[in-house]
């Protein structure tokens, strides 16, 4: 099963090639090369949650750089990273709002009956394939935390 978003990344790549949009391409390739990767390192062909969890990451890499960036006065940096994010976002589902994660939250420690701070990770886990690429997961960490807390 091949995933749907890898091949728009594909599709893409080749748009901005015959568009001559050199940013657009270079921050594509970056994308596309963490995938392949991935696919030649465990030998697979990405689903689209596999693909989530590439450009989740790569998200993630690029919110630390810009802000080690920042705190060294190196906007020209900035711009770039801040630039790759917008075009790895394109690929992401919309995220979640507050109240969303916290329903979905509230459904994983129902459907679980967690009740203590011990029944984290287990949650977490239903959780997960859930929010991955639509918020970030130390944010939902937190909230299982302090619900699982109280």
């Amino acid at each position: 099963m091949t995933s749907a978003i890898r091949d728009k990344i594909q599709e893409d790549m080749k748009v901005a090639m015959r568009s001559g949009d050199k940013d657009r391409l270079g921050a594509i390739r970056l994308i596309w090369a963490a995938l392949k990767q991935r696919e030649v390192d465990e030998r697979i062909v990405l689903t689209d949650e596999q693909v989530m969890a590439v450009l989740d990451k790569m998200l993630k890499q690029r919110r630390d750089s810009i802000a080690q960036y920042q705190t060294a006065n190196r906007q020209d940096l900035v711009q770039q990273e801040t630039d790759e994010v917008s075009v790895i976002q394109e690929y992401m589902p919309s995220p979640l709002s507050t109240a969303e994660l916290e329903t979905l939250i509230d459904s994983a420690i129902r459907e679980l009956g967690a009740t203590s701070i011990r029944d984290m990770g287990k949650v977490m886990n239903v959780l997960k394939p859930k929010i991955q690429g639509r918020t970030d997961l130390a944010v939902a960490s937190n909230k299982v935390k302090d619900r699982l807390s109280a």
